[in-house]
């Protein structure tokens, strides 16, 4: 070769460059390695940061937190809509009697009546003295009725009868009523002791009174309204009504008072006013 390249001097690098390329084809280098040892030999290194992505979509919602602490009192808020009527209260006392009302007109004249028949009355006195001794038989023919038999006591100004009835304070107060009197009202140690022998002879041990405090508590009143002022019996240690439901009154058979709950049932005493004539 080296003659020839010494022969023909033009042909030198036309064999330079057939030589390179037999290397190549033949998988040599400079340093006699193959070129995928020349690779493996070689440290991979991070790139440089990329640019900020766009914004993923959002997320599942994630699990209920615990209970936080409980927060202060909040401010007091506005007052709500009126409620419906509530129902029907208890029935107050009976009212006291209203005042006289006005005189009224004078009416018209009636006609002149007929001339009456002449009488002789002399026959007629007889009759009328027997009449009257009658009347007074009969008057104490029902004062006898009245304290033995239907067991009514009295004083100089009224009459107490027991009825012998369980009722309830409402119920004694309406029948009381119905039998144009008023639930028994002692205003007096005298009254107050008729009515305790009265009930003591009966073989009770407690009756309903005309006493109670069923429109203000604490402040007792008589079944006609008026204030409990100038005579009470109440037993040792009462009134006392700590859970504020003791509003009526209840007169044992020693006579004193206690209050208890009205809707409890019992015999009960009526007073009536004796009429004048």
């Amino acid at each position: 070769i080296a003659r020839g390249m010494k022969k023909q001097p033009w042909k030198h690098e036309t064999f330079v460059l057939l030589f390179l390329v037999l290397a190549q084809i033949l998988g040599l280098d400079d340093d006699n390695r193959p070129a995928t040892e020349v690779c493996s030999t070689h440290t991979i290194l991070p790139g440089p940061k990329g640019d900020e992505g766009q914004k993923g979509d959002q997320g599942e919602m994630g699990k209920h937190g615990k209970v936080g602490p409980k927060g202060s009192k909040g401010d007091k808020g506005p007052a709500g809509d009126t409620g419906d009527q509530g129902m029907m209260g208890k029935i107050g006392p009976v009212g006291r009697k209203g005042d006289k009302g006005l005189k009224g007109f004078s009416g018209v004249s009636g006609g002149k009546g007929k001339a009456g028949a002449v009488c002789d009355c002399g026959k007629y006195r007889k009759v009328v003295g027997q009449l009257d001794i009658n009347i007074a038989r009969l008057k104490s023919s029902i004062q006898f009725v009245k304290n033995v038999l239907a067991g009514i006591r009295e004083t100089e100004e009224k009459y107490y009868y027991i009825v012998q009835e369980e009722k309830s304070y409402k119920e004694a107060l309406n029948d009381c009523q119905i039998r144009d009197g008023i639930l028994a009202m002692p205003k007096d140690e005298a009254a107050n002791a008729v009515i305790a022998d009265y009930v003591s002879k009966s073989g009770l041990f407690r009756v309903f009174i005309g006493v109670s405090d069923m429109e203000k508590e604490g402040q007792f009143m008589y079944a006609d309204g008026t204030l409990l002022q100038d005579y009470s019996n109440w037993k040792e240690g009462e009134p006392q009504d700590p859970l504020g439901q003791e509003d009526c009154v209840e007169m044992l058979s020693s006579g004193k008072w206690n209050d208890t709950e009205c809707h409890l049932t019992m015999y009960f005493v009526c007073e009536f006013p004796k009429k004048r004539n």
